[in-house]
Protein backbone atom coordinates (compact mmCIF):
# COMPACT_ATOMS: atom_id res chain seq x y z
CA UNK A 1 0.00 0.00 0.00
CA UNK A 2 1.24 3.48 -0.82
CA UNK A 3 1.64 5.58 2.33
CA UNK A 4 1.25 9.23 1.49
CA UNK A 5 3.33 11.83 3.29
CA UNK A 6 1.62 13.54 6.19
CA UNK A 7 2.04 17.13 7.24
CA UNK A 8 0.38 18.56 10.30
CA UNK A 9 -0.62 22.07 11.26
CA UNK A 10 -1.27 22.12 14.97
CA UNK A 11 -0.96 25.72 16.00
CA UNK A 12 -3.03 26.50 19.05
CA UNK A 13 -4.15 29.73 17.44
CA UNK A 14 -7.59 29.69 15.85
CA UNK A 15 -7.44 33.11 14.28
CA UNK A 16 -7.73 31.66 10.78
CA UNK A 17 -10.68 29.57 11.84
CA UNK A 18 -12.77 32.33 13.38
CA UNK A 19 -16.47 31.93 12.49
CA UNK A 20 -18.34 34.60 10.60
CA UNK A 21 -21.18 36.56 12.14
CA UNK A 22 -24.54 34.88 11.82
CA UNK A 23 -23.23 31.36 12.23
CA UNK A 24 -24.24 29.05 15.05
CA UNK A 25 -22.38 27.36 17.88
CA UNK A 26 -23.22 24.10 19.60
CA UNK A 27 -23.32 24.19 23.40
CA UNK A 28 -22.85 20.82 25.09
CA UNK A 29 -23.15 20.08 28.81
CA UNK A 30 -21.30 16.82 29.25
CA UNK A 31 -21.09 13.79 31.53
CA UNK A 32 -24.68 12.68 30.92
CA UNK A 33 -25.16 8.98 30.06
CA UNK A 34 -26.99 8.25 26.83
CA UNK A 35 -29.75 5.69 26.48
CA UNK A 36 -32.08 4.62 23.74
CA UNK A 37 -32.13 3.95 20.02
CA UNK A 38 -30.62 5.88 17.10
CA UNK A 39 -31.90 5.74 13.53
CA UNK A 40 -28.96 5.85 11.14
CA UNK A 41 -29.34 7.92 7.97
CA UNK A 42 -28.31 7.00 4.45
CA UNK A 43 -24.60 7.15 3.67
CA UNK A 44 -23.42 10.61 2.66
CA UNK A 45 -20.51 9.26 0.63
CA UNK A 46 -22.81 6.91 -1.26
CA UNK A 47 -25.50 9.51 -1.83
CA UNK A 48 -23.11 11.97 -3.46
CA UNK A 49 -21.56 9.51 -5.89
CA UNK A 50 -24.90 7.87 -6.75
CA UNK A 51 -26.32 11.31 -7.54
CA UNK A 52 -23.42 11.79 -9.94
CA UNK A 53 -24.01 8.28 -11.30
CA UNK A 54 -27.59 9.18 -12.17
CA UNK A 55 -26.16 11.32 -14.98
CA UNK A 56 -25.39 8.07 -16.80
CA UNK A 57 -29.10 7.33 -17.23
CA UNK A 58 -31.23 9.24 -19.78
CA UNK A 59 -34.41 8.23 -17.94
CA UNK A 60 -35.96 8.78 -14.51
CA UNK A 61 -34.05 7.55 -11.47
CA UNK A 62 -35.23 7.48 -7.88
CA UNK A 63 -32.74 7.39 -5.01
CA UNK A 64 -34.15 6.54 -1.58
CA UNK A 65 -32.67 6.97 1.89
CA UNK A 66 -30.91 10.18 0.82
CA UNK A 67 -29.79 12.20 3.88
CA UNK A 68 -30.64 15.89 4.14
CA UNK A 69 -27.17 17.44 4.29
CA UNK A 70 -25.40 20.56 3.09
CA UNK A 71 -23.20 18.47 0.76
CA UNK A 72 -26.24 16.75 -0.76
CA UNK A 73 -27.88 20.14 -1.32
CA UNK A 74 -24.76 21.35 -3.12
CA UNK A 75 -24.71 18.28 -5.34
CA UNK A 76 -28.38 18.89 -6.18
CA UNK A 77 -27.45 22.41 -7.28
CA UNK A 78 -24.58 21.08 -9.42
CA UNK A 79 -26.85 18.58 -11.16
CA UNK A 80 -29.46 21.27 -11.77
CA UNK A 81 -26.79 23.51 -13.32
CA UNK A 82 -25.98 20.68 -15.74
CA UNK A 83 -29.58 20.59 -16.94
CA UNK A 84 -30.86 17.78 -14.71
CA UNK A 85 -34.39 17.87 -13.31
CA UNK A 86 -34.27 16.95 -9.64
CA UNK A 87 -36.95 16.89 -6.95
CA UNK A 88 -36.87 15.81 -3.33
CA UNK A 89 -39.79 13.89 -1.82
CA UNK A 90 -39.00 13.12 1.81
CA UNK A 91 -35.86 11.02 1.84
CA UNK A 92 -36.15 10.28 -1.90
CA UNK A 93 -34.64 12.16 -4.82
CA UNK A 94 -36.29 11.92 -8.25
CA UNK A 95 -33.64 12.63 -10.87
CA UNK A 96 -34.08 12.94 -14.63
CA UNK A 97 -30.99 13.55 -16.77
CA UNK A 98 -32.69 13.04 -20.13
CA UNK A 99 -31.98 16.67 -21.06
CA UNK A 100 -28.38 16.67 -19.86
CA UNK A 101 -27.18 19.57 -21.94
CA UNK A 102 -24.24 21.16 -20.16
CA UNK A 103 -20.80 19.64 -19.96
CA UNK A 104 -19.33 22.29 -17.66
CA UNK A 105 -19.90 22.12 -13.92
CA UNK A 106 -20.15 25.50 -12.13
CA UNK A 107 -16.94 26.59 -10.42
CA UNK A 108 -18.58 28.27 -7.43
CA UNK A 109 -20.31 25.03 -6.41
CA UNK A 110 -17.60 22.51 -7.33
CA UNK A 111 -15.01 24.51 -5.40
CA UNK A 112 -16.99 23.83 -2.20
CA UNK A 113 -17.51 20.09 -2.64
CA UNK A 114 -14.86 17.48 -3.30
CA UNK A 115 -17.37 14.84 -4.40
CA UNK A 116 -18.61 17.09 -7.20
CA UNK A 117 -15.60 16.00 -9.27
CA UNK A 118 -17.36 12.65 -9.69
CA UNK A 119 -19.48 14.17 -12.47
CA UNK A 120 -16.51 14.12 -14.85
CA UNK A 121 -16.86 10.38 -15.49
CA UNK A 122 -20.60 10.33 -16.27
CA UNK A 123 -20.38 13.55 -18.34
CA UNK A 124 -17.57 12.12 -20.43
CA UNK A 125 -19.42 8.83 -20.86
CA UNK A 126 -22.73 10.48 -21.85
CA UNK A 127 -21.59 13.52 -23.83
CA UNK A 128 -18.01 12.78 -24.83
CA UNK A 129 -16.88 16.03 -23.21
CA UNK A 130 -16.59 17.39 -19.68
CA UNK A 131 -15.28 20.58 -18.11
CA UNK A 132 -14.99 20.31 -14.35
CA UNK A 133 -13.10 22.63 -11.98
CA UNK A 134 -10.59 21.10 -9.62
CA UNK A 135 -12.56 20.19 -6.50
CA UNK A 136 -12.80 21.68 -3.02
CA UNK A 137 -14.08 20.34 0.31
CA UNK A 138 -12.47 19.74 3.68
CA UNK A 139 -8.93 21.07 4.19
CA UNK A 140 -7.56 17.66 5.16
CA UNK A 141 -5.03 17.26 2.39
CA UNK A 142 -4.26 17.64 -1.27
CA UNK A 143 -6.18 14.56 -2.50
CA UNK A 144 -4.95 15.02 -6.09
CA UNK A 145 -7.02 13.93 -9.08
CA UNK A 146 -4.08 12.49 -10.99
CA UNK A 147 -5.40 8.92 -10.64
CA UNK A 148 -8.73 9.99 -12.15
CA UNK A 149 -6.99 11.78 -15.01
CA UNK A 150 -4.58 8.97 -15.87
CA UNK A 151 -7.41 6.46 -15.87
CA UNK A 152 -9.56 8.55 -18.19
CA UNK A 153 -6.57 9.03 -20.49
CA UNK A 154 -6.07 5.24 -20.58
CA UNK A 155 -9.68 4.99 -21.78
CA UNK A 156 -8.94 7.29 -24.71
CA UNK A 157 -9.85 10.70 -23.31
CA UNK A 158 -7.78 13.79 -24.00
CA UNK A 159 -7.45 15.51 -20.61
CA UNK A 160 -5.91 18.92 -19.98
CA UNK A 161 -5.76 20.97 -16.78
CA UNK A 162 -5.65 24.70 -17.30
CA UNK A 163 -6.19 27.47 -14.73
CA UNK A 164 -7.90 25.14 -12.26
CA UNK A 165 -10.24 23.62 -14.87
CA UNK A 166 -10.07 20.01 -16.06
CA UNK A 167 -11.01 19.74 -19.76
CA UNK A 168 -11.71 16.20 -20.97
CA UNK A 169 -13.06 15.08 -24.33
CA UNK A 170 -13.22 12.02 -26.54
CA UNK A 171 -12.39 12.24 -30.23
CA UNK A 172 -13.64 10.01 -33.04
CA UNK A 173 -17.06 9.59 -34.63
CA UNK A 174 -18.62 7.66 -31.72
CA UNK A 175 -17.19 9.95 -29.01
CA UNK A 176 -17.19 6.89 -26.73
CA UNK A 177 -14.51 5.98 -24.27
CA UNK A 178 -12.64 2.72 -24.86
CA UNK A 179 -12.27 -0.13 -22.42
CA UNK A 180 -8.82 -0.43 -20.86
CA UNK A 181 -6.84 -2.21 -18.17
CA UNK A 182 -6.05 0.35 -15.47
CA UNK A 183 -3.84 -0.13 -12.43
CA UNK A 184 -4.37 2.40 -9.65
CA UNK A 185 -1.17 3.31 -7.81
CA UNK A 186 -3.29 3.79 -4.69
CA UNK A 187 -6.74 2.28 -4.00
CA UNK A 188 -8.45 5.65 -4.20
CA UNK A 189 -12.20 5.54 -3.60
CA UNK A 190 -12.82 8.61 -5.76
CA UNK A 191 -10.73 7.38 -8.68
CA UNK A 192 -12.28 3.90 -8.52
CA UNK A 193 -15.79 5.37 -8.59
CA UNK A 194 -15.03 7.91 -11.34
CA UNK A 195 -13.49 5.31 -13.64
CA UNK A 196 -16.16 2.71 -12.92
CA UNK A 197 -18.89 5.18 -13.92
CA UNK A 198 -16.99 6.24 -17.03
CA UNK A 199 -16.52 2.59 -18.05
CA UNK A 200 -20.21 1.64 -17.85
CA UNK A 201 -20.88 3.20 -21.26
CA UNK A 202 -17.44 2.63 -22.78
CA UNK A 203 -16.78 0.56 -25.86
CA UNK A 204 -15.36 -2.75 -24.61
CA UNK A 205 -14.20 -4.06 -21.25
CA UNK A 206 -12.43 -2.11 -18.52
CA UNK A 207 -10.49 -3.77 -15.70
CA UNK A 208 -9.63 -1.72 -12.62
CA UNK A 209 -6.77 -3.25 -10.63
CA UNK A 210 -5.87 -2.25 -7.07
CA UNK A 211 -9.37 -0.80 -6.86
CA UNK A 212 -10.87 0.56 -3.66
CA UNK A 213 -13.04 -1.97 -1.78
CA UNK A 214 -15.14 0.41 0.36
CA UNK A 215 -18.86 -0.33 0.82
CA UNK A 216 -19.68 2.89 -1.02
CA UNK A 217 -17.91 1.50 -4.11
CA UNK A 218 -20.08 -1.62 -3.90
CA UNK A 219 -23.18 0.55 -3.47
CA UNK A 220 -22.32 2.47 -6.64
CA UNK A 221 -21.74 -0.76 -8.55
CA UNK A 222 -25.09 -2.12 -7.37
CA UNK A 223 -26.82 1.11 -8.40
CA UNK A 224 -25.24 1.01 -11.85
CA UNK A 225 -26.18 -2.67 -12.20
CA UNK A 226 -29.75 -1.78 -11.28
CA UNK A 227 -29.67 0.55 -14.30
CA UNK A 228 -28.35 -2.21 -16.57
CA UNK A 229 -24.57 -1.83 -16.23
CA UNK A 230 -22.40 -4.96 -16.37
CA UNK A 231 -20.04 -4.80 -13.41
CA UNK A 232 -18.46 -7.61 -11.43
CA UNK A 233 -15.86 -7.77 -8.69
CA UNK A 234 -16.92 -4.66 -6.73
CA UNK A 235 -15.78 -5.13 -3.15
CA UNK A 236 -12.56 -6.82 -4.30
CA UNK A 237 -9.37 -5.22 -5.58
CA UNK A 238 -10.22 -6.04 -9.22
CA UNK A 239 -13.38 -4.67 -10.82
CA UNK A 240 -14.41 -5.58 -14.36
CA UNK A 241 -16.86 -3.41 -16.30
CA UNK A 242 -18.24 -4.43 -19.69
CA UNK A 243 -19.54 -1.34 -21.42
CA UNK A 244 -23.18 -1.20 -22.57
CA UNK A 245 -24.84 1.19 -25.05
CA UNK A 246 -27.18 2.82 -22.52
CA UNK A 247 -28.68 2.51 -19.03
CA UNK A 248 -32.31 2.52 -17.90
CA UNK A 249 -34.53 3.76 -15.08
CA UNK A 250 -34.26 2.39 -11.54
CA UNK A 251 -35.52 2.84 -8.00
CA UNK A 252 -32.65 2.32 -5.55
CA UNK A 253 -32.10 2.67 -1.80
CA UNK A 254 -28.76 3.91 -0.45
CA UNK A 255 -26.89 1.92 2.23
CA UNK A 256 -26.80 3.16 5.85
CA UNK A 257 -23.98 5.51 6.82
CA UNK A 258 -21.26 3.45 8.51
CA UNK A 259 -19.40 6.57 9.65
CA UNK A 260 -22.46 8.06 11.33
CA UNK A 261 -23.05 4.68 12.98
CA UNK A 262 -19.44 4.53 14.13
CA UNK A 263 -19.66 8.06 15.53
CA UNK A 264 -22.69 7.15 17.66
CA UNK A 265 -20.96 3.98 18.86
CA UNK A 266 -18.01 6.09 20.03
CA UNK A 267 -20.41 8.55 21.68
CA UNK A 268 -21.90 5.64 23.59
CA UNK A 269 -18.50 4.27 24.57
CA UNK A 270 -17.09 7.59 25.83
CA UNK A 271 -20.19 8.21 27.99
CA UNK A 272 -20.31 4.59 29.30
CA UNK A 273 -23.80 4.26 27.84
CA UNK A 274 -26.18 1.60 26.57
CA UNK A 275 -27.50 2.47 23.10
CA UNK A 276 -28.72 0.65 19.99
CA UNK A 277 -28.51 1.59 16.31
CA UNK A 278 -30.37 0.63 13.16
CA UNK A 279 -30.43 0.27 10.27
CA UNK A 280 -26.78 -0.70 9.91
CA UNK A 281 -24.73 -3.31 8.07
CA UNK A 282 -22.47 -4.91 10.72
CA UNK A 283 -19.87 -6.07 8.18
CA UNK A 284 -19.23 -2.43 7.26
CA UNK A 285 -18.22 -1.74 10.89
CA UNK A 286 -15.88 -4.69 11.48
CA UNK A 287 -12.74 -2.62 12.15
CA UNK A 288 -14.61 -0.09 14.30
CA UNK A 289 -16.28 -2.79 16.37
CA UNK A 290 -12.99 -4.61 16.91
CA UNK A 291 -11.36 -1.47 18.32
CA UNK A 292 -14.34 -0.65 20.52
CA UNK A 293 -14.09 -4.12 22.04
CA UNK A 294 -10.35 -3.65 22.63
CA UNK A 295 -11.06 -0.37 24.40
CA UNK A 296 -13.60 -2.00 26.71
CA UNK A 297 -17.11 -1.83 25.23
CA UNK A 298 -19.51 -4.68 24.55
CA UNK A 299 -20.90 -4.68 21.03
CA UNK A 300 -23.81 -7.02 20.31
CA UNK A 301 -25.35 -7.64 16.89
CA UNK A 302 -29.02 -7.97 17.87
CA UNK A 303 -30.39 -8.42 14.32
CA UNK A 304 -29.01 -8.34 10.77
CA UNK A 305 -29.49 -4.56 10.71
CA UNK A 306 -29.35 -3.63 14.42
CA UNK A 307 -26.48 -3.31 16.84
CA UNK A 308 -26.19 -2.55 20.55
CA UNK A 309 -23.29 -1.00 22.45
CA UNK A 310 -22.78 -1.26 26.21
CA UNK A 311 -19.95 1.03 27.20
CA UNK A 312 -17.47 -0.26 29.75
CA UNK A 313 -16.73 1.72 32.89
CA UNK A 314 -13.00 1.60 32.15
CA UNK A 315 -11.47 2.60 28.83
CA UNK A 316 -8.28 0.82 27.75
CA UNK A 317 -5.58 2.27 25.52
CA UNK A 318 -5.02 0.83 22.05
CA UNK A 319 -3.16 1.64 18.84
CA UNK A 320 -4.89 2.51 15.56
CA UNK A 321 -3.60 2.87 12.01
CA UNK A 322 -5.91 4.22 9.33
CA UNK A 323 -5.99 2.18 6.13
CA UNK A 324 -8.17 1.74 3.06
CA UNK A 325 -11.16 -0.57 3.61
CA UNK A 326 -11.35 -3.16 5.12
CA UNK A 327 -8.81 -1.47 7.37
CA UNK A 328 -9.65 1.11 10.00
CA UNK A 329 -11.41 4.07 8.30
CA UNK A 330 -9.71 7.45 8.27
CA UNK A 331 -13.17 8.99 8.72
CA UNK A 332 -13.31 7.48 12.25
CA UNK A 333 -9.81 8.51 13.32
CA UNK A 334 -10.76 11.80 14.96
CA UNK A 335 -13.70 10.35 16.91
CA UNK A 336 -11.55 7.53 18.29
CA UNK A 337 -8.89 10.04 19.28
CA UNK A 338 -11.48 11.73 21.49
CA UNK A 339 -12.33 8.35 23.03
CA UNK A 340 -8.70 7.46 23.69
CA UNK A 341 -8.01 10.75 25.50
CA UNK A 342 -9.83 9.18 28.48
CA UNK A 343 -8.33 5.68 28.20
CA UNK A 344 -5.94 4.30 30.81
CA UNK A 345 -2.45 4.27 29.35
CA UNK A 346 -0.85 5.50 26.14
CA UNK A 347 -2.34 5.07 22.67
CA UNK A 348 -0.87 5.79 19.25
CA UNK A 349 -2.93 6.76 16.19
CA UNK A 350 -1.17 6.69 12.82
CA UNK A 351 -2.86 8.55 9.95
CA UNK A 352 -1.73 7.15 6.58
CA UNK A 353 -4.56 8.20 4.27
CA UNK A 354 -4.81 12.02 4.38
CA UNK A 355 -2.28 14.65 5.33
CA UNK A 356 -3.49 17.51 7.55
CA UNK A 357 -6.00 15.25 9.28
CA UNK A 358 -4.64 15.83 12.77
CA UNK A 359 -5.70 19.45 13.13
CA UNK A 360 -8.24 18.53 15.83
CA UNK A 361 -5.38 17.68 18.21
CA UNK A 362 -4.97 21.30 19.27
CA UNK A 363 -8.69 21.59 20.00
CA UNK A 364 -8.78 18.38 22.07
CA UNK A 365 -5.73 19.56 24.01
CA UNK A 366 -7.64 22.76 24.73
CA UNK A 367 -10.16 20.54 26.53
CA UNK A 368 -7.48 18.97 28.70
CA UNK A 369 -6.33 16.08 26.52
CA UNK A 370 -2.64 15.11 26.47
CA UNK A 371 -1.80 14.51 22.80
CA UNK A 372 1.52 14.98 21.02
CA UNK A 373 2.09 14.75 17.29
CA UNK A 374 5.23 13.31 15.75
CA UNK A 375 5.13 13.05 11.99
CA UNK A 376 2.26 10.77 11.03
CA UNK A 377 1.62 9.72 14.63
CA UNK A 378 -0.51 11.14 17.42
CA UNK A 379 0.57 9.90 20.85
CA UNK A 380 -2.32 10.07 23.31
CA UNK A 381 -1.72 9.81 27.04
CA UNK A 382 -5.01 9.15 28.77
CA UNK A 383 -6.22 11.74 31.31
CA UNK A 384 -8.82 11.31 34.07
CA UNK A 385 -11.15 13.98 32.72
CA UNK A 386 -11.79 16.40 29.87
CA UNK A 387 -13.03 19.93 30.61
CA UNK A 388 -15.50 21.93 28.57
CA UNK A 389 -13.94 24.72 26.51
CA UNK A 390 -14.59 26.87 23.44
CA UNK A 391 -13.30 24.94 20.41
CA UNK A 392 -13.45 25.25 16.63
CA UNK A 393 -14.15 22.44 14.17
CA UNK A 394 -11.49 22.26 11.45
CA UNK A 395 -13.16 19.70 9.18
CA UNK A 396 -16.15 17.36 9.01
CA UNK A 397 -14.90 14.47 11.14
CA UNK A 398 -13.04 16.79 13.52
CA UNK A 399 -16.37 18.43 14.28
CA UNK A 400 -17.83 15.04 15.23
CA UNK A 401 -14.79 14.35 17.42
CA UNK A 402 -15.37 17.56 19.33
CA UNK A 403 -19.03 16.69 19.86
CA UNK A 404 -17.99 13.28 21.21
CA UNK A 405 -15.43 14.90 23.51
CA UNK A 406 -17.99 17.47 24.68
CA UNK A 407 -20.41 14.71 25.66
CA UNK A 408 -17.80 13.34 28.09
CA UNK A 409 -16.31 16.62 29.32
CA UNK A 410 -16.96 18.28 32.65
CA UNK A 411 -18.83 21.57 32.20
CA UNK A 412 -19.85 23.28 28.97
CA UNK A 413 -18.19 22.87 25.59
CA UNK A 414 -18.90 25.44 22.87
CA UNK A 415 -18.20 24.23 19.35
CA UNK A 416 -17.86 26.68 16.49
CA UNK A 417 -17.60 25.81 12.80
CA UNK A 418 -20.85 23.85 12.56
CA UNK A 419 -20.84 24.29 8.79
CA UNK A 420 -18.48 21.31 8.78
CA UNK A 421 -20.79 19.21 10.97
CA UNK A 422 -23.82 19.95 8.79
CA UNK A 423 -21.99 18.67 5.72
CA UNK A 424 -22.04 15.08 6.93
CA UNK A 425 -24.41 14.46 9.86
CA UNK A 426 -28.17 14.63 9.49
CA UNK A 427 -29.82 16.17 12.59
CA UNK A 428 -26.97 15.03 14.84
CA UNK A 429 -27.95 17.16 17.82
CA UNK A 430 -31.60 16.10 17.55
CA UNK A 431 -30.61 12.43 17.58
CA UNK A 432 -28.34 13.01 20.57
CA UNK A 433 -31.07 14.89 22.42
CA UNK A 434 -33.36 11.88 21.97
CA UNK A 435 -30.67 9.79 23.68
CA UNK A 436 -30.65 12.18 26.63
CA UNK A 437 -27.67 14.37 25.75
CA UNK A 438 -27.80 17.99 26.88
CA UNK A 439 -26.90 20.24 23.97
CA UNK A 440 -28.29 23.20 22.08
CA UNK A 441 -27.54 25.25 18.98
CA UNK A 442 -27.07 28.92 19.74
CA UNK A 443 -26.62 31.84 17.29
CA UNK A 444 -23.02 33.06 17.35
CA UNK A 445 -24.02 36.55 18.40
CA UNK A 446 -25.38 34.99 21.62
CA UNK A 447 -22.65 32.40 22.12
CA UNK A 448 -21.08 34.33 24.98
CA UNK A 449 -24.31 34.43 26.97
CA UNK A 450 -24.14 32.11 29.96
CA UNK A 451 -27.00 29.62 29.77
CA UNK A 452 -27.47 27.08 32.53
CA UNK A 453 -28.00 23.43 31.53
CA UNK A 454 -31.50 23.45 33.05
CA UNK A 455 -32.49 26.50 31.03
CA UNK A 456 -31.08 24.97 27.88
CA UNK A 457 -33.03 21.77 28.40
CA UNK A 458 -36.27 23.71 28.80
CA UNK A 459 -35.77 25.27 25.36
CA UNK A 460 -34.92 22.07 23.48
Amino acid sequence: MEVRPITSSLSSSNSSLSPEAGQEALHIWGRTPLKGHVTISGAKNSALVLMAGSLLCPQDCRLRNVPSLADVNRMEQILAALGVRIQRNGDALDINASDLGHSQAPYDLVSQLRASFFVIGPLLARLGVARVPLPGGCAIGARPVDLHVRGLQAMGADVQIDHGMVHAYVTGPSRRLKGARIYLDYPSVGATETLMMAATLADGETILENAAQEPEVVDLANFCRAMGARIRGAGTNTITIAGVPSLHTTDYSIIPDRIEAGTFLVAGAITHSDISLSPIIPDHLTAVIAKLKEIGSQVIVEAPNRIRLIGGQTLRATDIETLPYPGFPTDMQAQFMSLLTLAEGDSVITETVFENRLRHVAELNRMGADIRVKGTHAIIRGVPMLSGAPVVATDLRASAALVVAGLAAEGKTVIQGLNHLDRGYEHLEVKLQKLGARLQRVPMDASEVVVSPSTALETL
